[in-house]
């Protein structure tokens, strides 16, 4: 497929098209800061970049009358709205986390967060010291998983891609759910399955665990 990337020269977006090349997709239109290169008509395109490039994205799918993967963290309610109405048009799949594992364990809390309504959770996330956004979107996404609020904390240090533990307790006990990604390719492989997949949707809004459903 022909595809675009909003943010290309980030450290996702270069992943992204390294990622998406190597499964022999073909970019077509690459986008950063005042850089907008178009070789073609891109089928999808795919922006993990920031909050405030999203208007821009949204343009060139109309443009392109095209689908969309957003991976952007930190969005605002007025961001989800705006993607809301545009999934009227074409597909949207959009997710705080493209790995499998984060939105396989958000499965397991979902499944049996009543089992541990008695139980004090907090959550730990862990981050490089670039990133911008407290709590993660994935500290986020977990939270929803259990269908409750509950104690965050965010730390941003080094390089580490990403890391979440989930830890229950009671008087005697002790469990921690955790991920921990070794590579941001879990994320770029995460995003070309996306890409993949929602070539063949109707229009709507959908997250990666939809995608991961039809497995």
């Amino acid at each position: 497929m022909n595809f675009g990337v909003v943010g290309y020269k980030g450290r996702m977006g270069t992943l992204i098209v390294q990622t998406f090349k190597e499964h022999k997709h073909n970019p077509v239109l690459l986008v950063d800061k005042e850089v907008l290169l178009e070789k073609d008509r891109p089928e999808v395109i795919v922006d993990f970049s920031q909050p405030e490039a999203l208007e821009l994205t949204l343009s060139l799918c109309e443009k392109y009358n095209v689908p969309l993967v957003l991976g952007t963290t930190a969005l605002a309610k007025n961001h989800f709205k705006t993607l809301k109405d545009f999934s009227k048009k074409q597909p949207v799949v959009q997710s705080y986390n493209f790995s499998i594992g984060i939105n396989l364990i958000a499965k397991i809390l979902a499944e049996f967060s009543k089992n541990f309504e008695e139980w004090d959770v907090e959550l730990v996330e862990i981050h490089h010291s670039q990133k911008k956004d407290k709590p993660s979107g994935t500290a986020i996404l977990l939270e929803k998983a259990l269908k409750r609020e509950i104690q965050k904390h965010s730390l941003r240090i080094g390089g580490i891609p990403g890391e979440h533990l989930v830890i229950f307790a009671n008087e005697g006990e002790t469990i921690t759910i955790s991920h921990r990604a070794i590579s941001r390719k879990a994320f770029a492989l995460g995003a070309l399955k996306a890409a993949e997949w929602v070539l063949t949707r109707k229009s709507g809004f959908y997250t990666f665990s939809d995608v991961l459903k039809e497995e």
